[in-house]
């Protein structure tokens, strides 16, 4: 069986933990890095009179796309290599060819995929996340989203701890000097309550301050919950956000065990968003309130499977290599009866 890790040259350690669990379990992992192409990997899509043939070479590596068991989508960055001196709108065009191409292959891919396209990009939607949740019976922190600085003023007032202030998207702002600036949750004092009029310009997403415990990271893999915890209020700089000081606190998580009833909730939700795999981020208050902030479609793990220890690639890969089987003796039956 055959899995194709979707990901890029940047990509974390995850990938390398990932594969060398697919191989010791029987499987074989290829690894396919999107920003290398167009430019250094080489794709072949051929539909014949009789035939068809998909292929995906890169360097001495050659793949039979119609041979792929399942697919680990990751990450991508189509066209990333292409040069910047290229005209403008030349290279506009190339990296948008270049796309459509990638995903049109992705699509076609017969077998299991973790997870499909439009499973993803619907769960990426953070509103619907929370409607969802809201819905499920899961605690959720007090939301606002606007770009009208009244309504952000009225919010704040009706939060007994104070509001923070977060991005719906995944960004990093980079300095002058080309280093990466990420956004990350933060507080909003009285003074910027006075000074919202960049709101007119770019809305953003309000939450109450929830006091906190403790702050877990749960990771689903099919019907596998894996959490951990760690004390983020233990350093100063992580109290609104746990990744400013993400690598201060990697030996500082532990293993946590959900309640029952908020892990069925959670399993309810990666199922109305057709997902195999998420990684959740969760507050857990003085009072014992469970509060779900989102999901993560395709979020990190790596970290967790050092510190501490939690066996989350091994389950990707099952997954992945058990998902495969089913694909696979699906198929043979089809062909067996005459329709495939």
């Amino acid at each position: 069986m055959t899995v194709l890790i979707i990901t890029h040259s940047e990509d974390n350690e995850s990938i390398a933990l990932v594969a060398q669990a697919i191989a010791e379990q029987g499987g074989k992992a290829f690894r396919f890095d999107t920003d290398r192409f167009p430019t250094e990997v080489q794709l072949d899509v051929y539909y014949g009179k009789n035939s068809e043939r998909l292929i995906l070479v890169d360097g001495e590596q050659k793949l039979d796309l119609n041979e792929v068991s399942s697919v680990w989508y990751r990450r991508i960055a189509i066209g990333a290599k292409i040069p910047q001196t290229m005209d403008k709108q030349m290279r506009q065009a190339s990296m948008q060819e270049s796309r459509v191409t990638i995903q049109g292959m992705i699509t076609s891919i017969r077998g299991f995929h973790l997870d499909s396209l439009p499973s993803i990009r619907l769960a990426e939607n953070k509103q619907l996340q929370l409607q969802v949740a809201r819905e499920i019976g899961l605690d959720t922190p007090l939301t606002l989203t606007t770009n009208n600085p009244v309504a952000v003023k009225q919010f704040a007032q009706e939060c007994e701890h104070g509001i923070v202030t977060k991005m719906l998207s995944s960004f990093a702002i980079y300095d002058k000097q080309g280093q990466e600036q990420v956004v990350f949750t933060n507080p909003v004092t009285p003074e910027d309550l006075n000074n919202l009029d960049g709101l007119r310009y770019c809305p953003m997403t309000f939450q109450e301050k929830v006091p906190k415990a403790l702050e877990l990271r749960t990771t689903i893999v099919g019907k596998r919950i894996f959490t951990a915890a760690v004390d983020s209020q233990a350093l100063q700089k992580a109290h609104h956000d746990w990744r400013r000081q993400g690598i201060a606190l990697l030996d500082a998580w532990k293993p946590y065990q959900l309640p029952q009833d908020v892990e069925e909730k959670l399993l309810k939700l990666m199922a109305h968003f057709g997902l195999n795999y998420g990684a959740i981020d969760i507050i857990v208050t003085p009072d014992d309130r469970y509060i779900f902030l989102e999901v993560n479609p395709v979020g990190e793990f790596f970290w967790l499977e050092r510190c501490p220890g939690l066996p989350i690639a091994g389950a990707i890969a099952e997954l992945l290599l058990t998902k495969s089987q089913a694909f696979t003796n699906k198929s043979l039956n089809y062909d067996l009866a005459g329709k495939f």
